[in-house]
């Protein structure tokens, strides 16, 4: 197919327009099994995905659906279905069109399962919900497409791999079923082709032109960045002022938290009383609605944001972004850019805020990648088990199943192409009967196979439980915020904990405004108005990122050419000053520094792995110190370093870096670690094993953690090797201490350890005394302190306190 039917040629003349090089292009390779489009924001990619089902449907108008459409977000369908509405309209075809997500009405959902539109556009977990169900054959019977939108950012979550477990189970009924990728994003156009098409090589890549580059740079403000701190308050009058100079600018932050502070202190400076918003996806779902629809109408001045208008949803008149904050990833960056001046060929403008002197370094450093189109990416690995124990789970929802053709179905699905059948019987043993040390508990018992070999469930009225509990996002416990009163108005949602910490007349933030804490009634935050105080900040679920290790080496790099002509002053003068007086980290070596401070032995590591890990780090290495009688006494980190302090001076850093005893000393203390307990609640959730939806009603989180820790202890008590202990071991080593990065810095940097020997604080390590989250250690130091002091106090009269923290730093740069 090359050529527009009659009347979509006719509504491509009426406005004047030509289709795109690769919108022909998709035209054309429509018969293609699988194609990936990687194409720049606002060329078109939506439209180039649509255009063959528009046309065949056009032509030949079918009953039954025909292309469903698959996207992250749930406003981001709801925005295609408005776009796609306009030249069905126009052009009159006689097409329908509908979404199908978590906030549909129940009554819609029923009727478009025994009635699909033509063309249905949903979430990864809206379609595991429809394949589960017995009629799932019937309804998808004569689907021929299936468009995958900002397929980059499915791809690097369990989100995207149970999406593409879920194309598996479609393309079994359907074999003939089309899949189009589309994105603007993509490190890796080929893994991405790998993940999207039935068989290796299998998938077309289409590259469009992608214009001219972006606008950006950093945002010049009178004052300099402070040490530490993530706020950027120093730059709310720079921000305000290109937000005067603007139509609409998007400021994104990385944290909800962080928005909310920085909504909060910009509306205070706001002296022209300019229409601003905030947006993040703790603010009720009514309140998110309110603001998308306030700025599609151009409404609103500024939206202070985050990842939730990341990805491509055509905001109206956005003229400028402002990321506030280092972005931590190329590609993330790029994704937010692509939100000003959404059309093809008009450059993006957007604006860098530093929230501290180091994220000067690291924004420059995003600068440059941007610029030079180096986009990153970490390659995921196999399939995670926990989603493939709930595909399952879905798949004996929908009927018997065999074993053999659904081993085969999930072995076609991208990250599961290495399965092994021995690695697909456990995880199905482990659906069955919950595992060895659970086997005698009726709850867990949910498989039965049947005398035909077939499995089926046991209980066929568990299929109703197992669907509540379908998904792969594991939001944090969260409780609602209303204003107080009988049918009082929503505001969003706190974290449980800090809900638990608050009590009555307490104030915090939420959408922008401070609120004073009422109560808790039926699990529901209470809240009244009360401007007039300080408020405490709510802590928010959310992401926090660590840049990439592609960024990580882009600073390296800079600090071995040392051209600091593209930084400010105050930051060049700084690193100038840190070569002087020490060194600066060089790609490929390790630096440590030690020197004493405040009465206790420094010890500074420049890892330059990422925050995870650099936590990661500091737990071990502290571990390590304590066995060598160190005395170590604390840590903190940030993205580039570890602080450690102490009792006694490091004075041969080299042995504390022996790969193989930092990992034996991880497997130690993982062991009984609240990180394995968390991370274990979150598999077992995905898995099937613990459900957070019974009959309708959701467990409270302090009903699921004691629930999950009952088990995770047993199960390492009776059986450590149970396949979930095992899933859990995986994801934490994975995600949350990052011991992959760790591994990596150890095998690059090998014997190369630069160790520094000075007498005093150096310019580098200096932030790092300001920063938070510091980690007290428990151990032979704390025993020497409480010794001394009780010799001092006996020899001594009076009283003193014995300071275990080092203080701030008196060091400054002149």
């Amino acid at each position: 197919m090359s050529r527009l039917p009659a009347p979509l040629q006719s509504w491509f003349d009426a406005r004047e327009w030509r289709m795109h090089p690769h919108q022909a292009a998709m035209l054309e390779r429509a018969d293609a099994p699988a194609l990936l489009l990687i194409a720049p924001t606002g060329g078109g990619k939506t439209l180039a995905g649509f255009l063959p089902t528009l046309c065949e449907l056009g032509t030949a108008p079918e009953n039954g659906l025909h292309t469903l459409y698959v996207s992250p977000l749930k406003a981001l369908a709801a925005d295609i279905k408005r776009n796609l509405r306009t030249p069905i309209e126009e052009a009159g075809l006689a097409i329908r069109v509908e979404d199908r997500t978590g906030d549909t009405p129940a009554s819609r959902k029923k009727r478009q399962r025994a009635d699909p539109p033509h063309i249905l556009l949903t979430t990864p977990e809206s379609l595991a919900l429809l394949t589960s169900y017995e009629d799932a054959p019937r309804m998808f019977a004569g689907l021929q497409r299936v468009v995958v939108d900002e397929i980059h950012a499915l791809a690097e979550s369990k989100r995207g791999d149970q999406l593409f477990l879920a194309l598996a189970r479609l393309q079994a009924i359907c074999p003939g079923l089309r899949r189009v990728g589309l994105s603007a994003t993509v490190d890796d156009p080929h893994s991405i082709a790998e993940l999207l098409a039935r068989h290796p090589d299998s998938c077309e890549i289409l590259q469009a032109d992608p214009g001219p580059d972006p606008d950006i740079a950093m945002l010049v403000t009178e004052e300099a960045p402070p040490w530490s701190g993530g706020g950027a308050a120093y730059a709310i009058p720079a921000v305000l002022e290109q937000v005067k100079r603007h139509k609409t600018t998007l400021i994104f932050h990385n944290t909800r938290a962080q928005a909310e502070i920085f909504f909060h202190n910009l509306w205070l400076a706001n002296d022209d009383a300019l229409p601003i918003g905030i947006h993040h996806r703790s603010l009720d779902r009514q309140q998110r609605e309110k603001v998308e629809a306030a700025m599609v109408r151009g409404d609103l001045r500024a939206i202070v944001c985050t990842g939730s208008l990341d990805l491509g949803i055509d905001w109206g008149d956005v003229d400028l972004v402002i990321q506030v904050g280092a972005p931590k990833n190329v590609k993330r960056l790029v994704q937010r850019i692509g939100r000003a001046n959404h059309r093809y060929n008009a450059p993006s403008k957007a604006l860098l805020v530093p929230a501290n002197r180091f994220e000067v370094v690291e924004c420059l450093a995003a600068l440059q990648a941007v610029k030079a189109h180096d986009l990153d990416g970490d390659p995921r690995g196999p399939g995670p088990r926990d989603v493939l124990c709930q595909h399952i789970l879905i798949a004996a929802c929908a009927g018997p199943f065999d074993a053999d053709a659904l081993f085969a179905e999930m072995t076609s699905a991208g990250a599961f192409a290495t399965l092994t059948r021995q690695g697909f019987d456990d995880c199905l043993q482990f659906c069955a009967t919950g595992g060895y040390a659970l086997r005698a508990y009726d709850q867990w018992q949910r498989l039965v196979q049947r005398p035909d070999g077939r499995w089926q469930l046991r209980d066929p009225r568990s299929a109703v439980r197992i669907r509540q509990n379908i998904g792969t996002i594991q939001d944090t416990d969260t409780l609602k915020v209303r204003w107080r009163g009988r049918g009082g108005a929503p505001l969003g949602e706190i974290e449980e904990g800090f809900a638990a910490s608050l009590s009555r007349g307490d104030t915090f933030l939420i959408g922008g405004q401070i609120v004073r804490y009422e109560g808790l009634r039926d699990l529901t935050v209470e809240v009244s108005r009360d401007p007039g105080r300080k408020p405490r900040i709510a802590t928010f679920n959310g992401t926090k990122f660590s840049t990439s290790t592609q960024l990580s080496q882009r600073i390296l790099q800079m600090f071995r050419h040392g051209d600091w002509s593209g930084l400010p002053d105050h930051t060049a003068d700084w690193l100038r000053l840190q070569a002087e007086v020490s060194r600066l980290p060089e790609p490929g070596r390790l630096m440590v520094e030690t020197f004493p401070h405040d009465g206790r032995q420094q010890m500074v590591v420049y890892g330059f792995a990422g925050r995870n890990a650099q936590q990661t780090l500091g737990l071990l290495l502290t571990k390590r110190m304590e066995e060598m009688g160190l005395a170590p006494m604390g840590f903190v980190a940030t993205d580039y370093a570890t602080l450690i302090w102490g009792l006694e001076a490091v004075t041969d850093p080299t042995p504390l870096f022996d790969l193989a005893a930092l990992e034996a000393g991880l497997d130690g203390w993982l062991a009984g670690n609240a990180v394995m307990k968390r991370t274990f609640r979150a598999s077992a959730t995905i898995a099937g094993l613990i459900e957070r939806q019974v009959g309708g009603q959701r467990k409270t989180g302090r009903q699921a953690t004691m629930s999950s820790d009952i088990l995770y202890d047993t199960l390492l008590k009776y059986d450590p090797d149970h396949l979930l202990m095992q899933i859990t071991r995986e994801e934490a080593m994975r995600g949350l201490v990052d011991f992959a990065r760790i591994r990596e810095m150890c095998d690059r940097v090998g014997d190369r350890i630069d160790h520094i020997r000075l007498s005093r604080i150096t310019p580098l390590s200096a932030p790092l005394f300001l920063e938070h989250g510091r980690v007290p250690i428990k151990g032979s130091a704390e025993e020497r302190l409480l010794q001394e002091e009780v010799t001092r106090l006996l020899n001594e009269s009076g009283l003193a306190q014995v300071d275990a923290l080092p203080s701030r730093p008196r060091w400054r740069l002149r």
